[in-house]
């Protein structure tokens, strides 16, 4: 079985060359009209988008307090994907509660993203795989 596992620069450069598509008017992919319609919600990354070289070269460091944007769309694909299939189980009933107690989906997978990043640094600090139940968990946390 092949895993997905793009370099950096390939995510930059999807991310950047589907929002190019989506600016020219172009017939995008599903997965494409998914990341567009998360770069849409997120206007302060369009200058970035739109000049690819400075996105694939640019470092995003915790310690200059600057947020990854490449990162946080990947999330959302990621958040929505797991929505959309529900895995972990349980998943989408929660995203639903939470939509609903935030008043938007996009609050919502903010959220999420914070439980998943949570739930990522632990399995890596740990050496391990990420824990389903222990994600749920910080999850249901939030309802």
């Amino acid at each position: 079985m092949a895993i997905f596992n793009p370099s950096r620069e390939e995510v930059r450069r999807f991310f950047c060359d589907t929002w190019q598509k989506k600016i020219a008017g172009h017939v995008l992919a599903p997965m494409e009209i998914l990341a567009c319609d998360w770069m849409t919600q997120h206007p302060e990354y369009h200058a970035l988008l739109e000049n690819p070289e400075v996105a694939i070269a640019q470092d995003y460091t915790p310690d200059r307090g600057e947020t990854n944007p490449f990162l946080h769309l990947s999330m959302h694909l990621s958040i929505s994907e797991q929505i959309s299939i529900d895995q972990p189980p349980g998943i989408k009933a929660i995203a639903e509660q939470l939509t609903k107690k935030w008043g938007s989906a996009h609050e919502a997978q903010h959220r999420i993203m914070e439980c998943l990043g949570q739930a990522m640094w632990e399995a890596q600090r740990a050496n391990q795989s990420l824990s389903p139940e222990n994600y749920l968990e910080a999850l249901r946390g939030l309802t």
